[in-house]
């Protein structure tokens, strides 16, 4: 199956990869104030942007499952979990993305903006993974030592079927919400003053 619209490969990558930059940069990503402020628990709105992203896709691909469109043992990759190697990465791209203020995505959305740090952040992920790649030989055994649970899906892991995972994302997504509105109200009245 190939979405959107029958197009498969670079050019339905390419448009929806315009779809999401557009949405990011409306949502204000193009800033890295915006990522640094979440880190600070000032600002939810990266939270609720990007849980909302995951739960509309997840809903989609159940649905398209459940429609008999997508077969989940055969049309997608699921990889397995190298706990190790995860987490290194994790806390790379974390501290990463406090120093920076941006993530991969969001640093493209800053550079097609105009904004110079995106530029410098790209340039910071390029020699990040040139050093990355340089170092990968001598971890790679420890790495990929600790491998967790193979090929699981979350629904497969936890032992509930989709609908019931998917209604707990979504109640995770509402429960940050109400508890967050008033940080929310009172960041968006401190950029407004």
């Amino acid at each position: 199956m190939s979405l959107p619209l029958g197009y498969t490969g670079p050019l339905s990558g390419a448009l929806l990869g315009m779809v999401f930059g557009y949405v990011l940069e409306n949502a204000g990503f193009g800033s890295g104030c915006k990522l640094t402020a979440q880190l600070r628990f000032q600002d939810w709105a990266v939270f609720q942007v990007m849980f909302t992203a995951i739960l509309v896709a997840s809903g989609g691909l159940y649905l398209l499952q459940a429609l008999g469109r997508v077969d989940v043992t055969h049309d997608l990759f699921v990889p397995s979990v190298f706990l190790w190697g995860s987490s290194l990465g994790g806390v790379l791209i974390g501290v990463g993305m406090a120093v920076g203020g941006y993530c991969p995505g969001t640093s493209m959305v800053a550079l097609c903006s105009g904004k110079l740090d995106g530029l410098v952040f790209l340039l910071g992920i390029m020699l990040g993974t040139l050093g990355f790649n340089s170092a990968f030989a001598s971890i790679r055994g420890w790495a990929w030592k600790q491998v967790g649970p193979d090929s699981l899906t979350l629904p497969q892991l936890l032992h509930l079927p989709a609908w019931a995972v998917w209604g707990l994302l979504l109640a995770v997504l509402l429960a940050v919400a109400y508890l967050t509105r008033g940080a929310s109200r009172a960041s968006r009245q401190a950029r407004e003053a």
